[in-house]
């Protein structure tokens, strides 16, 4: 006869087994449920490059970009019951110089200016936030399983949160730029999903999510007291 402990074995390895089939079938609703993320509005509000500290923590000066944004994007359709939370974030893209890649280095130059983290209803007690967001999150929430208005960003003249700079600590003047909407699907079960480039089944790709492209400009210089007088 199998002993006590052999059958608690079994048994837990037949628990253990269930689990993981009910967590392959809930996250395989996610490839059933439509995805299709688009973008409204992608653009620069102001771009200026000042050479200076771009952190506290900077042992030297270097150029570093400063640029401000609007976004309108609706992502609610990444949403569903299984969704634990989205990562949306806006990077700053660009080609290398053809010295750079005449070196060998041909992949392009990203750099994150902002992000923010989208909770779902059924998480919102891990965001970091006060007692009166929470109370507005909740209430937005009662009743539904997914609040339609989670992943509707209305953004204007958005501040980055990261300045750009490169290791050559020179950036000013550089050309063809273009800023890109990326987000993160993080589920409850299931694989981490990213923006895709190709429709997928139900899932179609981030559509718009490119700015236009534009420059950054020369460095932005104070003016000095002899110039200012000249220029009244």
């Amino acid at each position: 006869m199998y002993s006590s402990l052999v059958r608690l074995q079994n048994t837990f390895g037949f628990f253990t087994t269930v689990i993981f089939v009910v967590a392959a079938l809930i996250a395989s609703t996610d490839f059933i449920t439509p995805r299709a993320p688009v973008v409204s509005t992608l653009k620069t509000n102001s771009v200026q490059v000042v050479r200076g500290r771009p952190h506290y923590y900077s042992s030297k000066k270097e150029e570093y970009a400063v640029i401000k944004f609007s976004l309108e994007a609706d992502l609610s359709s990444l949403f569903t019951w299984n969704t634990k939370q989205v990562f949306v974030y806006v990077t700053a893209e660009w080609p290398h110089t053809p010295s750079a890649i005449a070196a060998g280095n041909v992949t392009e130059n990203q750099a994150v200016i902002w992000d923010q983290i989208i909770t779902a209803p059924s998480s919102d007690h891990l965001a970091n936030l006060g007692p009166a967001a929470m109370k507005k999150l909740r209430k937005s929430a009662a009743g539904k399983s997914i609040d339609p208005s989670r992943g509707k960003l209305i953004i204007k003249n958005q501040k980055p949160k990261y300045q750009i700079t490169h290791p050559s600590s020179k950036i000013a003047e550089t050309d063809n730029v273009v800023l890109k909407l990326h987000y993160n699907v993080q589920p409850w079960v299931g694989l981490l999903t990213w923006n895709q480039e190709t429709d997928f089944f139900k899932w179609k790709k981030l559509k718009n999510g490119l700015s236009k492209k534009f420059a950054l400009p020369a460095i932005k210089t104070k003016k000095t007291e002899g110039q200012k007088g000249s220029s009244k």
